[in-house]
């Protein structure tokens, strides 16, 4: 059925993706030809299974309504997905730990709906029209309260046999510096992940001391004469340049996107390409490290994209 709109925009075919929050569920629609926003909803996530199962349905009943049609569904979660059995892991939502979201949300939804990773469809959706576009290969990187990661290979994702590629925040700080010693707690029972190095309370207590979790101003500080905010974010660079300079030695990826509230800082696109030769094992190194193009959208727009353009309905 045709669905042409006065302004000439096909809307027979759309993608609905949905970025699951842990306070809020956000759902857009995009256009099949070109990816553009057609409709965008938010709403408190009611913060126990059974009404988010309820509310998603309820979201994308009315987005289909609005649009007059049916569009395919992903949705991108703060955890990943048990290859074996389907059920969620690794949640920070607790409550969706061990539960099999996706196929409660197929028979809800009334049709397949896909469930990924919320940083590898940060990871897409940035490979697909964002700061990655063009790129074979692409490392996209969440750098917020926590640190996450995503792979996209010749424009999809790779999720690895245990669906946990990608999971850069859990892998040790390389070439530790003495004043590193000993490495701190994570919260995965192991020492010395990145997250505890890169997150941005890790970024602010480093600054400001325990307890502290806020980065904002930290650039205008050090600017200022700060000597704590110099140091910390002095730490800080380097620390990510040894990140960057691990995953390009082992995965050489073409683009390094930036993402979360860290990507904000605008100094570390400069300062993190200069000091990455120091560890990578060639002669020049000339890996981009970019902020992200769609920033709070990449999660709705990656979850949209999980679906491939011939697979949208036309």
């Amino acid at each position: 059925m045709e669905n042409i709109t006065a302004d000439g925009m096909d809307m027979t075919g759309y993608r609905i993706g949905i970025d699951f929050g842990g306070t809020k569920i956000e759902i857009a629609a995009l256009a099949r030809a070109d990816g553009r926003e057609l409709v965008r909803r938010r709403i408190a996530n009611p913060g126990h299974y059974a009404g988010a199962v309820t509310a998603i349905r309820d979201l994308v009943t009315a987005m289909d309504a609005e649009l007059g049609g049916t569009g395919t569904v992903g949705i991108g979660i703060p955890g990943s997905i048990s290859p074996e059995s389907g059920l969620i892991k690794n949640a920070n939502a607790t409550w969706l730990n061990n539960q099999p979201f996706g196929r409660d949300l197929t028979e809800s939804v009334g049709r397949e709906v896909r469930v990924e990773n919320d940083a590898n469809c940060f990871a897409l959706s940035e490979a697909v029209d964002g700061a990655g576009a063009g790129r074979r290969v692409v490392l996209g990187v969440i750098l917020g309260t926590g640190m996450g990661g995503g792979l996209v290979v010749d424009g999809k994702l790779l999720t690895g046999a245990h669906h946990i590629a990608g999971e850069w925040g859990h892998i040790p700080l390389p070439w530790p510096r003495i004043t590193e010693m000993p490495f701190p707690k994570c919260f995965c029972g192991n020492e010395g992940c990145l997250e505890r190095f890169l997150s941005g309370p890790a970024l602010a207590q480093d600054w400001k001391g325990p307890g502290h979790r806020d980065t904002a101003g930290i650039e205008a500080a050090a600017e200022a004469g700060d000597i704590a905010a110099i140091g910390a974010l002095d730490r800080y660079v380097d620390r990510l340049a040894r990140a960057c300079a691990m995953a390009i030695n082992f995965l050489d990826p073409d683009v390094v996107v930036l993402g979360g509230g860290v990507s904000n800082l605008l100094s570390i696109y400069a300062r993190v390409p200069l000091l990455m030769p120091r560890y990578v094992i060639t002669p020049q190194c000339n890996t981009p490290v970019v902020r992200n193009l769609h920033g709070d959208s990449s999660g709705v727009r990656g979850a949209a994209w999980l679906w491939s353009a011939d697979e949208v309905a036309a």
